[in-house]
């Protein structure tokens, strides 16, 4: 059986990655901000669930953010 496989490659400027990193860095500032407001709340049954579910959204935000700075501190260097 013979098959084909193509490839799709997409370039990823510079500009795109800037662009996404302020996005990552103002959503992990927005959750952050959220989850500690939200954590006074302590009757409601949702508000309890969103702050302890909202780990899973904040750490890869967190990695990311680490990445970025990361590789400030290299270029710097």
């Amino acid at each position: 059986m013979i098959s084909t496989v193509t490839t799709t490659t997409t370039t990823v400027t510079t500009t795109e990655v800037m662009a996404y990193s302020i996005i990552a860095v103002i959503a992990l500032i927005a959750l952050l901000a959220l989850k500690e407001i939200l954590s006074s709340e302590t009757e409601n049954k949702t508000m309890k669930s969103f702050v302890t579910g909202s780990n899973i959204a904040i750490v890869p935000l967190l990695l990311v953010f680490v990445a970025i700075v990361a590789y400030k501190v290299v270029t710097v260097l």
